[in-house]
């Protein structure tokens, strides 16, 4: 009381400390409230005798938080603290990522915290989020601080129903993007929902035509490291999500839909007499070959 020019309306910096009248710069990095508060009083008590001090938080900046693994945009997110849906949870930074891909394991979400004193080591938590959905249960969502670090892990065994939980979730995007090309009626980008097996989005583009091989169906997919994958399967529509011949999708997929051995041919000898055409074409030479035109 009775003493002007203490007040003071400051921004912790980087290093964790503020700078205030008299006192210089004071470390609160790591501090609640009430605990800057009493650092603040300690050191103002050099100079006044019983001082009182009031400390406020008037804004928080914005808290930034690290997604690595199994999710479809992993990397460094800054969410703000003052918004209509409140301070951010781990279900909102797992959404923020893209949600969990196809392979992600709800059962392991690891949360990474960094302590708040020095030489501390940095705290752990693991979370199931799989088990509450099949089972059900209370789903705990905890609170993300700044400097936070969240882990998908990738689920080690392949089960349809709990693919279906993960895709039926808020963890897993609403819809993915795949590129459908070769012999379908509408090729290009499809958008699919998540975990969607590979017979939904060449449905999607409008089925294979009557040139495409259902034997020779390709799955293009480029992993973590940036290496591309070739998978050959039939076009199988009753087979079950997971198996081999109509895998769940991930975000970027290629599915490619080959020509049947007899489009192959047709086309070819379109283009080798295609400087006689309209003299002849590629039915008139399948005939003269006595090969099977493919024509009643």
């Amino acid at each position: 009381f009775k003493m002007n020019g203490y007040e003071a309306k400051v921004e912790v910096l980087s290093d964790g400390t503020i700078n205030l009248p008299r006192i210089g710069t004071i470390g609160v990095w790591g501090l609640t409230l009430e605990e800057a508060r009493q650092r603040i009083t300690a050191a103002y008590e050099v100079f006044l005798r019983r001082p009182i001090v009031y400390l406020d938080l008037v804004n928080s900046r914005p808290v930034k938080v690290t997604v690595t693994g199994e999710v479809e945009r992993p990397g460094v997110f800054s969410l703000p603290t003052q918004s209509a849906a409140g301070w951010p949870t781990l279900v909102d930074v797992v959404q923020k990522a893209g949600g969990v891909t196809a392979s992600g394991d709800l059962s392991r979400i690891e949360v990474l915290r960094p302590s708040a004193r020095p030489g501390v080591p940095m705290q752990r938590y693991q979370f199931d989020y799989l088990t509450v959905l099949r089972d059900g249960g209370h789903a705990p969502n905890p609170l993300i601080y700044d400097g936070d670090s969240v882990r998908l892990y990738q689920s080690e065994t392949v089960d349809n129903a709990d693919l279906i939980t993960t895709a039926a979730s808020n963890f897993a995007p609403d819809t993915i993007r795949v590129n459908v090309i070769g012999e379908v009626v509408k090729p290009g980008i499809q958008q699919v929902p998540s975990n969607a097996p590979l017979s939904q989005a060449i449905f999607a583009s409008g089925g294979i035509t009557r040139r495409g091989s259902i034997s020779t169906v390709e799955l293009v997919r480029v992993d973590g490291d940036g290496e591309p994958t070739v998978t050959v399967m039939s076009f199988d529509p009753s087979a079950v999500l997971s198996s081999p011949t109509n895998p769940p999708l991930r975000q970027g997929d290629v599915i490619v839909v080959n020509r049947t051995a007899l489009a192959r041919v047709t086309d070819g000898l379109t283009d080798a007499f295609s400087p006689l055409t309209p003299i002849v074409n590629a039915a008139s030479i399948l005939r003269i070959l006595g090969l099977p035109t493919g024509l009643n």
